[in-house]
């Protein structure tokens, strides 16, 4: 039998539909929701994820604000055009692209994002919240991944799920969003010894490592779960899917499974906040 294909594309279209409804609601009440995006120089990929979010703003029909700093900014002129965002009662989510010039601490910066607006899920607080499962923006990636599993009706209670990568966008986020559904979790990461063998036990693989068909098909086990977060100039992703179908019973493709989640969960979180906006 064929593996599931967990189409994120798809999925991310029907959230689309509901997201620009639910958008055309808060119209009605004189609330536009509004994202703000801060993209400090000129990096050409940064510039890309950055018009590709705006895009997706103005096709559900949400306002953004494109906030646009030099290469030389300081830490201290960005947290004050963070603080200026903060204050704006108008704009619901706040999101810094990553990465900053090296000269800025982006660390501090991301923690001065008011944890109501940190849509990305970014922040220490909303990690830590996420984590202990207090209401929180959880990071957009990991985040669109629960929603693909839970979309799909799949149940990780007690899967032995191993997540590869520990980044603190994605890979941490990852492991407490999964413990928190009750899977038992195994992070892997540059130092783990014998990786090949923990992924071997896994029922459930996120491959969220930054390196190319790093996990092999041969490491995965029959019936397994796999979940590939990485995308590369190749075309592929973290994980070597070549019959995958034979092997796992559900796994993401690359391209359209997890990527476009990942946008899309930002410009859900960003109503999310425009609602809870209102309900104050």
């Amino acid at each position: 039998m064929s593996a599931l294909k967990l189409d994120g594309k798809n999925l991310s279209a029907i959230s689309e539909d509901s997201i620009k409804n639910r958008v055309a609601d808060l119209l009605k009440k004189s609330i536009n929701p509004t994202l703000a995006t801060i993209l400090v120089g000129a990096d050409p990929a940064s510039e890309t994820y950055v018009k590709m979010k705006r895009n997706t703003c103005a096709r559900v029909g949400m306002k953004s604000i494109a906030v646009e700093l030099p290469e030389n900014t300081t830490t201290e002129e960005l947290l004050d055009k963070i603080q200026d965002l903060n204050n704006n009662e108008n704009v619901h989510g706040i999101l810094l692209q990553h990465p900053v010039p090296t000269q800025i601490d982006e660390r501090k910066c991301f923690d001065a994002i008011d944890v109501k607006k940190d849509v990305d899920g970014v922040t220490c607080l909303g990690f830590g919240n996420m984590s202990m499962g207090i209401d929180a923006y959880g990071s957009c990636t990991p985040a669109g991944i629960i929603r693909l599993i839970e979309h799909y009706k799949i149940d990780v209670q007690g899967l032995n799920a191993v997540v590869v990568g520990r980044s603190p966008i994605l890979g941490k986020p990852m492991a407490m969003m999964l413990l928190n559904l009750n899977a038992t979790v195994t992070i892997c990461h540059s130092r783990t010894q014998n990786i090949d063998t923990i992924i071997k036990n896994a029922d459930l693989i996120v491959g969220a490592v930054g390196i190319p068909k790093f996990i092999k098909s041969s490491w995965i086990k029959k019936e397994a779960i796999v979940i590939d977060a990485g995308y590369h100039p190749e075309k592929c992703g973290d994980i070597d899917l070549d019959g995958i179908e034979d092997i796992a019973s559900a796994f993401t493709p690359v391209p359209g499974g997890v990527g476009p989640m990942t946008i899309n969960t930002l410009i859900l979180q960003t109503l999310q906040s425009a609602e809870k906006s209102l309900a104050n």
